[in-house]
């Protein structure tokens, strides 16, 4: 008997492969990496946790491909998990960081 998430696995590929042009490996990957953003962020309200999972799912996907062609990293799942689980921490952090950046003295450094 196969595992669940084998058969699980196996169900969603053969569902996603009738829409032509989608990887569903990478899709599952995303869903995954998306799925743990969401349930270890605390503090946070439902309307900002189904952001999270809708950025995370479809940014870790749209970044599978990319991720395979510059990393050693071979399967477009790993990658795409990866993508989804990192993507808001990293968007954040850089969101916090341009925030606190002075551009004005910035500017004045350059002249």
């Amino acid at each position: 008997m196969a595992e669940p998430h084998t058969t699980t696995a196996t169900a969603l590929s053969a569902a996603f492969g009738l829409a032509p042009g989608i990887d569903a490996i990478a899709l599952i990957g995303a869903f995954t990496g998306a799925a743990l953003v969401v349930v270890t962020t605390k503090n946070i309200g439902v309307l900002k946790r189904i952001a999270y999972m809708l950025i995370s799912l479809v940014m870790g996907y749209l970044a599978a491909a990319e991720i395979v062609n510059v990393t050693p990293i071979r399967s477009t799942g790993v990658a795409a998990f990866f993508a989804a689980a990192l993507v808001i921490t990293v968007t954040l952090q850089l969101i916090k960081r341009v925030k606190a950046v002075d551009v004005f003295a910035f500017l004045k450094r350059r002249r």
